[in-house]
């Protein structure tokens, strides 16, 4: 699992891309609208957007913003067991 902060200021985008892992954006301040290319909403802080992998996205802001994502796994790894043993 990795995590990234985002910040973006009003009016800034993010590009349309592809992730190949699923991932979680958790907005924690302002708000971001998306696009996915068949729906499109916003998401205020407080709130979750999952992202699968693969899916085309874009986001923006219109005022500033502050999210976490959370990438859930590693391309192409599948899900494994992990326990404390296993350091």
């Amino acid at each position: 699992m990795r995590v990234v902060g985002l910040r973006l200021e009003p009016g800034q985008n993010v590009p349309e891309h592809r992730n190949a892992i699923p991932v979680a954006l958790i907005v924690t301040v302002g708000h971001l609208h998306f696009d996915d290319g068949s729906s499109q909403g916003e998401v205020g802080a407080g709130e979750m957007l999952l992202i699968n992998p693969g899916e085309r996205h874009t986001y923006h802001a219109e005022v500033e913003t502050a999210a976490y994502l959370v990438y859930a796994g590693l391309p192409g790894g599948g899900s494994r067991r992990w326990s404390r043993s296993q350091r």
